[in-house]
C-alpha cells in the first residue's frame, strides 16, 4: 500500500535531496556517494516489495534453508554500515573528534542509537496503524526481530569502520580543504 511504501522510501528520498543540495558546497568522497546510492537502492527495493517479500530474500532463504526472508536483516546491517561511513567522513572533515579511537566509539554509538530510534519509530507506526502494521514491521513472527535489527546495525557499523577506513582515508586526502 502507498502509505507503507512512502514510509519505507522516505529516508532514501530525503537522503538524496540532502546530497543534491550540498553537493557543490560539501562534496563527499566517491566511496561515500557509492555507499549512499547502494543504501538508497536497498531501501527502495524493500519499500517496493515490503521487506518480507523481496524476491532476493526469498532466494537466499531457499539457498540457505532459512525459515524467513531475511532481506530486512540485510537492510539493518546496511543501516549501520553506511551511516557509520557518513559519520566518519563528517567527523574527520569537520574535525569534530580528532582521535580515531574516540571517533570510532562515537560513530558506533550513533549508529546504534539511530537504529534504536528507527525501531521506536517502527513501533509507533505499528501502534498507530494497528492491523496494517505487519507490512511495515516485517517481523514475520520472529520474537527477537527488534533486537536482531539493532545488533545487525551495530555489526554493520563496526564492519564498515574496520574494513573501509584505509580506503576512505585515501579518498579523504584527495578532497580539497
Amino acid at each position: 500500500d502507498y502509505p507503507t511504501w512512502a514510509l519505507e522510501v522516505a529516508p532514501a528520498v530525503i537522503g538524496l535531496a540532502v546530497l543534491a543540495a550540498t553537493r557543490r558546497r560539501f562534496p563527499l568522497t566517491p566511496l561515500l556517494y557509492a555507499l549512499v546510492l547502494f543504501h538508497c537502492l536497498v531501501l527502495m527495493v524493500g519499500g517496493h516489495y515490503t521487506y518480507a517479500l523481496v524476491p532476493l530474500g526469498d532466494s537466499a532463504a531457499e539457498l540457505f534453508g532459512w525459515e524467513r526472508n531475511n532481506y530486512d536483516k540485510f537492510a539493518h546491517f546496511v543501516q549501520g554500515f553506511v551511516p557509520a561511513m557518513i559519520g566518519r567522513e563528517l567527523l574527520i572533515r569537520l574535525a569534530v573528534v580528532p582521535k580515531p579511537a574516540w571517533r570510532n566509539f562515537f560513530i558506533v554509538c550513533f549508529c546504534l542509537a539511530f537504529s534504536a530510534l528507527y525501531e521506536i519509530i517502527e513501533w509507533a507506526v505499528a501502534v498507530i496503524a494497528g492491523a496494517s502494521s505487519e507490512a511495515f514491521l516485517g517481523t514475520q513472527g520472529y520474537q527477537w526481530d527488534t533486537q536482531t535489527d539493532m545488533a545487525l546495525a551495530l555489526l554493520g557499523a563496526v564492519v564498515a569502520l574496520a574494513s573501509l577506513g584505509r580506503c576512505h582515508d585515501r579518498q579523504l586526502q584527495e578532497i580539497p580543504a
